[in-house]
């Protein structure tokens, strides 16, 4: 018996003490009174998570979980926490919760309704966020979904018909009329967002993989899962339709890997104080599905104040605002490897942020919409405000435009400063890029401020878009800050760099546009003319670009191809597309 009792206590030494937990909600002999074991699971991920300790391993077998899960505790770097899907198990984390109690209302139509006992955005006037005219539905968080798709909300009685729902705060009551008119009290699965919140790892050292999150009923700049431990890892899980941000990530040195955020209403992810975020493989596609404000914040992502951040080896496609977006005081962050399609507005939108780096990247179709009031910021990469920036070896192709700088009076706190102070564009390098067949340019400098400091000294005085004098474009940064205000500059002085890219216009594109479209501005169409007034573009040169076809993304080039002479040619895969010289192929590329 001592000789048992020896050997246990070995293994259990011997394995750090480690435990394996069980949860499988749909097995009837699940109970969060369980000890959590295989032949005894817990019921709920809630329950699990209040007893994991360092190197413990949660397997939660396949069901919908209706629940809010924290994570408190901490694994370390030797014995992290994990909670995954098991082998074969499809695990659902929903913010919803089935609705039964259906009454059928008086008239003609389907409309059926049911209690409601839930309030969201109570804190607000109209109860939505951002709390204005344009949001006055957009910014609402509740969400019905009849068998799995989404109802659209109306804001009175009277306007409710098929497929849209409407939501009586005074009189406590849910109204909704299925698009096929089909009797919600015969059993009919209808779910409706009653959680804003689905996850929350607090813990370090926790690591999350296999989970789809979906249908939290969260507000405009809050996340349906947050991730605010530090060194988590976030693996193959899913963040879907819910009412706002997929995911939030505010921990150091997170590593999401492989994730898939797709069809939310806002945003696919944010990042805020997450320094040296790594996300590598994943997908970031169609968010912003309610039409948020792509001015105010909406698209494939936004990241404030990270430093070190990396985005690799993935695909943020087709998103109704910009792609990728850092603004407010990141610094050195990294951009590599992506393909970066199809979005509204712009394909990366560095904003009054500090020293990117976006290297060998695929970004094709961007900023197309239109959308109002973007200018400047529907190129494939745009760099607004935000000086010490190296952009490199990227294919920039059929965006409306391919590069650009958006200039304006701007401030930002820094990570560890939150006093505002001046940022402006300077000490760029733009280098070995194609830039072609953008539509109405291939490199545009949006500086729309009146001191001039885009052109050369020689112009300035010259300049149609003055306004004032310069003492008193000075006086006015002044006013504003007594250090640190960019005055005396000039384009010299502003350090911009084009060199080595590769450029090619057909007819009817443009080449080189200089200043905004409603002040002073010139359009070059050849680079000696850029040249020769601006002193930008040493090296490059204007030729044809032809890859294998653009439609299907095999972008690989000619062996004789002038972009591979100048070294403006991605160096590695990028997934989504096929890269090398036309009769071979990257492997890695598709």
């Amino acid at each position: 018996m001592r000789r048992h009792v020896l050997v246990i206590l070995l293994l259990c030494y011997a394995s750090g003490g480690a435990a394996e937990l069980t949860v499988q909600g749909s097995d009837p002999r699940a109970s969060d009174d369980n000890p959590g074991t295989a032949e005894k699971p817990f019921k709920t991920i809630g329950r699990a998570a209040k007893a994991v300790e360092a190197g413990d391993t949660v397997r939660i077998g396949s069901g919908v979980y209706r629940e809010r899960v924290v994570v408190e505790n901490s694994g370390t770097a030797e014995k992290p926490i994990t909670f995954e899907a098991a082998v074969g198990a499809a695990v659902v984390v929903t913010g919803a919760d089935r609705v039964t109690q259906w009454t059928k209302e008086n008239g003609g139509e389907a409309v059926f309704s049911a209690p409601w006992p839930h309030r969201f955005l109570g804190w607000t006037k109209q109860g939505t966020h951002p709390d204005d005219s344009y949001h006055l539905l957009i910014g609402r968080a509740e969400q019905v979904f009849v068998l799995g798709y989404p109802c659209h909300q109306v804001l009175k009685r009277e306007q409710v018909g098929r497929g849209t729902f409407y939501v009586d705060l005074d009189a406590k009551r849910l109204y909704v009329c299925p698009s096929d008119g089909r009797d919600l009290s015969k059993g009919v699965l209808v779910e409706a967002s009653a959680r804003g919140e689905l996850w929350q790892s607090k813990g370090a050292h926790i690591r999350v993989r296999g989970l789809r999150f979906r249908y939290a009923a969260n507000a405009a700049q809050q996340a349906a899962a947050q991730f605010s431990g530090h060194y988590g890892a976030i693996e193959d899980c899913v963040f879907e339709e819910t009412n706002s941000s997929g995911a939030a990530f505010t921990g150091e040195n997170i590593v999401v890997r492989r994730c898939v955020f797709q069809d939310n209403g806002q945003l696919g992810f944010g990042a805020n104080h997450a320094h040296n975020l790594l996300l590598s493989g994943c997908l970031v596609r169609n968010n912003n599905v309610k039409n948020f404000s792509r001015d105010w914040e909406a698209g494939g992502d936004k990241l404030v104040l990270c430093r070190g951040a990396v985005l690799e080896q993935s695909r943020f496609l087709d998103n109704r605002g910009n792609g990728v977006w850092f603004d407010i005081g990141n610094e050195e962050c990294v951009v590599r490897n992506c393909l970066i399609a199809g979005n509204e507005c712009a394909g990366i939108f560095y904003e009054i942020s500090y020293g990117l780096h976006a290297h060998d990247n695929v970004i094709v179709g961007n900023g197309l919409t239109d959308y109002p009031g973007a200018w400047g910021a529907s190129a494939g990469i745009a760099v607004s405000s935000s000086p010490n920036c190296v952009i490199e070896r990227n294919l920039l192709i059929g965006n409306k435009e391919g590069f650009n700088f958006r200039e304006q009076q701007r401030t930002t706190p820094r990570i560890n400063d939150k006093a505002e102070r001046w940022i402006w564009n300077h000490d760029e390098t733009v280098r070995n890029n194609v830039l072609a067949h953008n539509r109405d340019a291939q490199v545009w400098g949006w500086f729309d401020v009146n001191d001039g400091r885009h052109w050369p000294a020689s112009m300035q005085d010259k300049a149609a878009d003055a306004g004032k004098a310069k003492e008193d474009i000075a006086a006015d940064y002044q006013a504003k800050s007594k250090e640190g205000a960019p005055v005396g500059l000039d384009l010299a002085k502003l350090k911009l760099t084009f060199e080595n890219n590769c450029y090619h216009a057909e007819r009817g594109e443009g080449l080189f546009n200089w200043g905004p479209a409603w002040k002073k501005n010139r359009k070059y169409g050849s680079l000696d003319d850029v040249r020769k007034e601006l002193s930008l573009e040493s090296g490059g040169q204007c030729a044809e670009f032809v890859v294998g076809d653009y439609l299907t993304r095999d972008l690989r080039v000619p062996a004789d191809s002038p972009a591979l002479k100048l070294g403006c040619y991605p160096k590695g895969a990028v997934p989504g597309v096929v890269l090398g010289t036309l009769g071979k192929q990257d492997p890695g590329g598709k």
